[in-house]
């Protein structure tokens, strides 16, 4: 009786063993590479696949983008400093087959190759330059590690540089030299903003000259206009007083008698003037003579007689 259950118990565990061997699944994100009594035999796609117990055997291989970051290491640039670098590869199987037998472990290859293609790139390119051409150097360690990873089945998607570190003295020199290119810098800010203030300072001065002339210059015109209606009014009004004493003698119709009595009067006035000298007329000289004559007359008479 025990021999028959310890019969069934193993006949049991064998069926589970060989169902267990023959379906299987393969989840999304994987292939499976089938090698049947050691040789290739297919690629399975996700799902249910079904193998042949005890001949057949299936690996499964990631096929999704895998981002791996290697470890620092010291690589020499070619002015012979030596920096700290690291970098992130994203790849991809997209020949599981290659993947699997065309190299041992392609995740420690392409750790390698990235080490070594580093070393190679970096000792091309001065600090200056790796420092700041980080997107050069991206796509030179992409170019180079494609080469030899196509062999492979692997595909190198991009690679970011995750940090480039130089030495401290390096970095000490740079942080001074930082600081002198920002004291320059305030400097020629600084310099730039006085001459543009200086520049704005003497456009404002040269402007309100201008204004200043250009209102002296209006305020000219304006007086000289103002002179000019002044004197054609003044004109105006000796002109109208001339025709009113013209008009009034012409309508007094003077006989030369009237017109010798006015001369006469206008010439006492002369007369009577402090100036040493006189001006008239020729034709009135006699009559400056009789004014005289009459002025001495009038002053000989006493002030209380009858004239």
């Amino acid at each position: 009786m025990s021999a028959t259950l310890i019969f069934i118990g193993v006949v049991v565990l064998l069926a589970v063993v060989i169902i267990a061997r023959t379906v299987n699944i393969i989840q999304q994100g994987y292939v499976g590479i089938v090698k049947r009594l050691g040789e290739f035999q297919s690629v399975r796609q996700p799902g249910i696949t079904f193998l042949i117990p005890l001949v057949d055997d299936m690996m499964l291989v990631d096929i999704r983008e895998t981002p791996r970051t290697g470890d620092k290491q010291d690589v020499i640039t070619r002015d012979n400093v030596t920096v700290s670098v690291n970098a992130t590869i994203f790849s991809q199987v997209v020949d599981a087959r290659l993947a699997l037998f065309s190299v041992s472990n392609y995740f420690i290859a392409i750790d390698q190759l990235s080490r070594t293609t580093l070393r190679a790139i970096f000792g091309g390119m001065t600090l200056d330059e790796a420092l700041s051409q980080r997107e050069r150097i991206n796509a030179q360690l992409q170019a180079q590690m494609e080469s030899v990873t196509d062999k492979w089945g692997i595909r190198i998607n991009r690679i970011e540089i995750v940090d480039i570190t130089p030495p401290q003295t390096i970095l000490n020199a740079l942080a001074l030299q930082k600081q002198a290119d920002q004291e320059k810098r305030a400097l020629i800010l600084k310099s730039e903003g006085q001459q543009q203030s200086a520049i704005n300072i003497a456009d404002g001065q040269k402007q309100a000259q201008i204004k200043t002339a250009e209102g002296d210059k209006q305020s000219a015109v304006l007086r000289a206009e103002g002179q000019k209606q002044a004197a054609i009014l003044a004109a105006e009004g000796r002109a109208q007083a001339i025709g009113t004493v013209y008009t009034a003698i012409q309508q007094a119709n003077p006989n030369s008698t009237l017109v010798s009595i006015l001369q006469l009067d206008t010439l006492s006035k002369f007369a009577e003037s402090e100036n040493a000298k006189i001006v008239v007329p020729v034709e009135t000289a006699g009559l400056m003579g009789a004014a005289q004559v009459l002025r001495g007359v009038l002053d000989s008479v006493p002030s209380g007689g009858k004239t």
